[in-house]
């Protein structure tokens, strides 16, 4: 009994999530103008990945990290 209830809330949950996930839009930007700012998102997110690493902020002097010379 208990193991059907547990599967039966666990099918119930899959269906519930796959009903969710096909009526998102999972449309992206179609124009130029939109394309050009995920680009430079993109960009700024890697760039920041890098720049705010753990090494970077905890072990490197101030004027060695990226971020500092990007801004020079």
């Amino acid at each position: 009994m208990a193991l059907g209830v547990l599967f039966g809330g666990l099918a119930g949950l899959i269906v519930l999530l796959t009903v969710v996930l096909t009526r998102r839009s999972g449309s992206r930007t179609e124009n130029a103008e939109g394309l050009r700012i995920e680009e430079r998102a993109r960009v700024q997110a890697a760039q920041d990945r890098v720049s705010y690493n753990s090494w970077a902020v905890h072990n490197a002097p101030p004027t060695q990290s990226d971020a500092y010379q990007r801004r020079r």
